[in-house]
């Protein structure tokens, strides 16, 4: 049975440029063009037409001269890297045990050593070590590399969970002596509550959803809370909105004031159709309390639950969701100003939904668990 191809993806110009402007903000190409899919000449392009002209057109960018001088660079860069692998095969077989290793599934060891005059217990030691030194190379070097690609989020076990999909079996505990051995630390602290005096707001509206934080469909409970930034001198605000089922960020905003405007924000974002959604949690915020939301979720027949007063274990998701955002998000970047802010954000937010592995999901990310079970 032969694999469905892959449907062919349509980007909005605005999506084109948060890209362009996230590579220009110091994002790396090459963790762009894996976080969101692309291809590399795809995303080139879009670079090179934002830099020319600052739109996103089909017309051709570049003079036949510049297509030429790639070309060269490329026969160069290949011509150079086949004189580097013969150099090293030169040098390889410029040594006995080496000679003996590379051909071992050609012919017996026993008559290579007898050849070479070798003692097989010298050959089979060396090789031994060999190989233990190779993979433990290798081992460290993909662990440094899963560590950098989670943005210095994950500890052993989500490690452990990435190398097991790419079929390595490391323990934890090598994992971890690895880890102590390149200075890899993961941001994560001990989990603590702190509770915090505020005024209630005193709606009448009930605990609807009553902790019930596991669902079985999309939409069907989606939750939402807000924290704050540091942006150059100013507190500024985050707000994002979780669907229950898959732990995905499906509406998100920020700016400078923590209103019902920046609420409403977050919801314009959606990306799916608001009639889906059966029910809207939050806390008893004035920012989710008012005319305005009344008459949005009234709109697209959403039902309202808030959370208990004084109990924000109520809305313990959306709790947890924004501790991970103040440690992998907040706490370790400086925003010069609301632009870099929103840039961050969209970045932050497809990491999170496409790539990050979520613990309540099996280690899986929430796009990748919903297709699973959709």
């Amino acid at each position: 049975m032969t694999e469905a191809k892959r449907p062919r993806r349509r980007f909005t110009a605005e999506f084109k440029k948060q890209l362009v402007q996230l590579y220009a903000s110091g994002k790396p190409r090459a963790e762009i063009i894996r976080e969101y899919e692309l291809t590399p000449s795809a995303f080139d392009k879009w670079v090179r037409q934002y830099q020319t002209s600052g739109a996103f057109t089909e017309k051709e960018n570049r003079t036949p001269e510049q297509e030429e001088l790639i070309r060269l660079r490329k026969e160069n860069q290949k011509l150079a890297m086949e004189n580097d692998i013969l150099k090293q095969a030169a040098l390889i077989m410029g040594r006995k045990l080496d000679v003996i290793r590379q051909n071992r599934g050609i012919y017996p060891v026993a008559a290579m050593c007898a050849i070479l005059n070798i003692p097989r217990s010298t050959f089979y030691y060396e090789a031994k070590q060999r190989d233990h030194e190779e993979e433990e190379e290798q081992l460290t070097a993909l662990i440094s590399d899963l560590f950098r690609q989670s943005r210095g989020i994950y500890g052993q076990r989500k490690i452990k969970k990435e190398l097991t999909k790419q079929g390595w079996t490391v323990s934890r505990r090598r994992i971890g002596r690895i880890m102590k051995a390149q200075g890899l630390v993961s941001t994560y602290t001990v989990a603590q509550f702190k509770p915090t005096k505020f005024v209630c707001n005193e709606s009448e509206i009930g605990n609807t959803l009553d902790r019930k934080f596991q669902q079985e469909k999309a939409l069907t409970v989606v939750v939402s809370d807000l924290t704050y930034v540091r942006v150059g001198a100013n507190w500024h605000y985050i707000c994002i909105i979780i669907d229950l089922y898959n732990r995905e960020i499906i509406g998100y905003s920020s700016g400078p004031n923590k209103n019902k405007e920046l609420v409403g924000q977050a919801i314009a974002k959606i990306p799916y159709p608001l009639q889906k959604i059966a029910l809207f949690h939050t806390d008893r915020g004035r920012e989710f309390i008012n005319q305005k939301m009344d008459q949005t979720l009234a709109t697209f027949g959403i039902a309202r639950s808030l959370s208990n007063k004084g109990t924000p274990y109520d809305n313990a998701v959306a709790e947890a969701t924004f501790k991970a955002i103040k440690i992998e998000f907040v706490s370790r970047r400086v925003f010069p100003n609301q632009h870099e802010l929103d840039l961050a954000l969209f970045d932050y937010v497809h990491w999170f939904n496409h790539i990050r592995l979520h613990g309540s999901l099996d280690y899986q990310s929430p796009v990748d668990y919903k297709a699973l079970h959709l």
